[in-house]
Formats: structure tokens, sequence, C-alpha cells
């Protein structure tokens, strides 16, 4: 390819929201774009870079988290920039103060980077800009190096329309007001009525002035100038919502996003070493093993893990547990009941971090019991597998409504809080088998079908992203005509 030809390739700078569940679509969209001719150059913060290199037992790529995609011959550049704070920072401990300096000091950093590169004359030139909603500064700097503004929305089309009408839920007393209503909110467009318990945990906190809810509406007032919005969710699952979005902004779902071959992938994304546990589950036989994961961010309970292991118990049910450290809170040993190991025998193999979709897409699998996150959502469907629903914070509580409410192809842990022994225990069964734990199953595999459909030459996913990649390459050629006149 000569160098005129290679001045036309799009090139897009890409900044994930540095949380591992944003990370990992991000990489799998810069794949996707880079198979689709882009330039991409891919842009983590040095902490995430720093965790996910270390997290590997034997590096692949070195410093690159993208010389293993390069070699199949596609062109994603891999670079790092501060976020503001040192490496030891803990980031997950002092919540706020990030956010804080997420929201006043990040931006600088991405300033200075992008200028750098747009002035040392790139080739190609850096002409679009893949940002994370969640991201605060995205239109001025699109704005600033007459980029084309891209916001790469990673939850389902129904938290981002919350989370866009917040003006609609504050005026009517369901957001921001002393006296919350708690009636059905029937009013936002494209929703049936929803009711309060199934609003994201953010929009529910009354304190609309610490640094996190600041960051989210200011994010979302930020994305309202984006010129297009991607969507890692399937038209068909949510096809009232995305319509009425589309009604105010250019939407394009391309879900599910997934990485390609979906069990193996070339880049590296995970901030934990991670466990094999296929070995043990090799020893079980088909549909008989539930998986047991609560994602990387939120934190449970001591009480909470204490009841989930002794209802795993009862349950008499094969599982995988991954508890991760620091997930009932940093420094906290020891969460287990004295005897578990002993007490679950072989019946349950307990890690610290694993490869989530070699898990998920072993035979022995029947069930997850998930915090919700929206990739595991995604992965879980991909796979066939029902799902029981303990969600935890933000958009895990519609997340969770969309699964069990709206396309039943899951089950709620509990009912009330606190969670019981008795009653995990009596869900896990529900889960895994009999009439009710068959009928999951195949509202699963149906619900499986759509996104492989979606995904196909001819589904609504192929085509929307497809459509997306033609308006940004006719988007860039115009910001061009008008750069030169």
């Amino acid at each position: 390819m000569g160098k005129q030809d290679n001045q036309m390739r799009p090139h897009a700078i890409m900044f994930p929201l540095p949380l591992q569940g944003h990370v990992i679509p991000s990489v799998h969209l810069a794949i996707k774009l880079a198979s689709k001719g882009f330039t991409i150059t891919f842009v983590n913060t040095h902490s995430i870079h720093h965790r996910t290199t270390k997290s590997q037992a034997t590096p692949t790529g070195g410093d690159d988290i993208f010389t293993g995609a390069r070699k199949s011959g596609l062109d994603i550049r891999y670079t790092t920039v501060s976020d503001g704070f040192p490496l030891d920072f803990d980031r997950t401990l002092n919540e706020d103060q990030f956010a804080e300096g997420f929201l006043h000091v990040f931006p600088a950093h991405v300033d200075e980077l992008i200028g750098n590169m747009v002035r040392s004359d790139t080739d190609p030139p850096i002409t679009c800009l893949v940002a994370d909603t969640f991201l605060v500064w995205t239109s001025m700097i699109a704005k600033k190096y007459k980029l084309v503004n891209v916001s790469f929305w990673t939850e389902p089309a129904l938290v981002y329309t919350l989370y866009y009408h917040l003006d609609l839920l504050k005026i009517n007393g369901h957001f921001a007001s002393h006296d919350i209503r708690e009636d059905s909110i029937d009013y936002i467009p494209g929703v049936d009525a929803i009711e309060v318990k199934d609003l994201a945990s953010y929009i529910k906190d009354n304190d609309t002035s610490s640094a996190v809810a600041r960051m989210i509406f200011k994010a979302f007032e930020d994305a309202r100038g984006a010129d297009f919005i991607i969507c890692n969710t399937v038209q068909e699952l949510e096809s009232e919502v995305i319509s009425a979005l589309q009604d105010k902004q250019l939407v394009y779902p391309i879900g599910p996003i997934l990485q390609p071959g979906f069990t193996k992938s070339t880049v590296v994304t995970s901030l934990w070493s991670e466990s094999d546990c296929t070995q043990w589950l090799n020893t079980k036989t088909g549909g008989s093993v539930l998986y047991v994961s609560f994602g990387s961010l939120a934190t449970v309970s001591k009480s909470d893990i204490l009841e989930l292991a002794h209802g795993l118990i009862v349950s008499k049910v094969s599982f995988v547990w991954v508890l991760r450290a620091g997930i009932v809170g940093p420094g906290v040993t020891d969460i287990l009941p004295v005897g578990f190991e002993d007490d679950i025998r072989d019946g349950g193999l307990v890690v610290p971090w694993c490869r989530q979709v070699e898990v998920l897409s072993h035979p022995a699998i029947r069930g997850f019991l998930t915090h919700c996150g929206w990739n595991s959502i995604l992965e879980s469907i991909w796979c066939g597998i029902p799902l029981l629903c303990f969600p935890l914070m933000a958009d895990q509580i519609s997340n969770r409504k969309l699964v069990v409410d709206d396309w039943k192809i899951g089950l709620n842990l509990c009912d009330r809080k606190p969670i019981t022994r008795v009653e995990v225990a009596k869900n896990i069964n529900r889960l895994i088998s009999g009439k009710l734990a068959d009928e999951l199953r195949k509202n699963s595999n149906a619900v499986r079908m759509t996104l492989v459909n979606a995904l196909s030459k001819n589904g609504s996913s192929e085509i929307n992203f497809n459509q997306f990649i033609n308006h940004v390459k006719d988007k860039i050629t115009t910001n061009l005509g008008t750069s030169a006149i």
C-alpha cells in the first residue's frame, strides 16, 4: 500500500474506561474495526497496562498487548497514558479521589497525548476518536483536533436511555428529589413501565454531589454531542429502546462484541492471573456444574459470602467459584466458613480468577450465578447458559430486569435481602435441574440464536456495523474537506 492510499485509511484512536469490564469489549471492538480496514491506536492507562502485563505468567507480547493481533495483519498500535495518579495508588479504595482526578486531571494527559500524535504527522493521520461513553472529555478533544466523535456504550441500551433521560426522571421526582417517588416509571421513550428498584444504583443514590455521580452526569451531557454512538447490544433484544434513541441520535447496536473465536484471544485483557479450570471441569459430567463469579469490581459483604458458601454446600451441586482478592474489601482474608474446603471435597473448585469464556463454554457448565455484569450476561447467552442473578451495583440492577423479567433466561438468587443459605440452595437447584431449568435452558438457547443471527452476514449487528463504518468514512471525508477550506 502506497503512502497516498494509506492516507485514506481511517485511523481511530481508542480510549476505554480503565476498568476490566470496559477494557475487554474495547479491545474486541478494536480488533473488529481493524478487520474492516481501520488503523487503530489503542490507549490504556499506565495503571491498566501495568496490571495487564504483570498478570501474565509468560508474557507473549512484552509491553505491547496487540503484538499477536498484528501478526494476523491487523494495523493496531498501542500506547499508554497517565491517569494522573502513581501506579501504587489504590484506585478502588479511593474511588471519589480517583473520580475527581478523572474529571479534572486525566483530560489534560489525553489532550497532550493526542496533540503530540496529531502534530507528529502520524501515517495515516488520526481522523477519529472512539471513547467509552463514561469519559467526560470526548467532545472537547474531538472538536479541538477535528476528529469524528464516536461514543462506545458497553452496556445495554436500556441503561443508556435511563442515564440519557435523567432530566425526565428528575422532573418527575424519581431522581435527585428530597421525596423520591416509588411508583412505576412510564414516561421514558421506548421503555415500558419500569420499577424504581430496577434503576441503576447511581440513579437511585440520592447523593448527586459525589465525584462519581458528577462524572456520570457530565459524561451523558457530553455524549449528546457525539457524532455516532455504538452500543454493545442487539437490535432484536432491545428494539423499542433503540428505536426511541435513534430518533435523537445516530445509534448503532452492533453487539455482542466478542473476541474472535470466542474462547481464544490473541490480546491480553485480564488484570489478574487466570487459573485454568479445564482439567477439573473435564472430570465432571455434562451440564452438572454451576459457575459462580461476581466480576472484577463490586464488593460483597462477608455475611453474604458465608450464606452463599453454605447454600452451595446444601445444594450438593458441583461448582467453580471465583473469589478474587478484595471481594469483601481491601485486606480482608479468611472469608469462607471454617472447614469449607473439607465440606466441598471434589465437588467444588475455588479460584481467585479464571478465563471466564473458557469456563462458560465448557460442556460441564449448566448455570451461572452472576453479579449481572453486561459482559458476563452476553458471554453466558452466547453459550446458552441460564443465569442466577445477584446484582450488586451500577447497571447490574437494570441488567437483572432484562435477564429475569424480559428475556426469562434467569432467576433471582433471592427475592429479598438479606440472602439466606436456604433460598440460595433452593434456587441453585431450580436453575440446575427440573422443569424450570429445562425451560430456562430452552429460552437461553433461543436468545443465543438471536445473538448468532445478529452477527451473521445479513444479521442486524453486521448490517449496522457496516453502515456505521460507511457513515464514519463519509464524516471523515466531510471533516477533511471542511478543514481544507
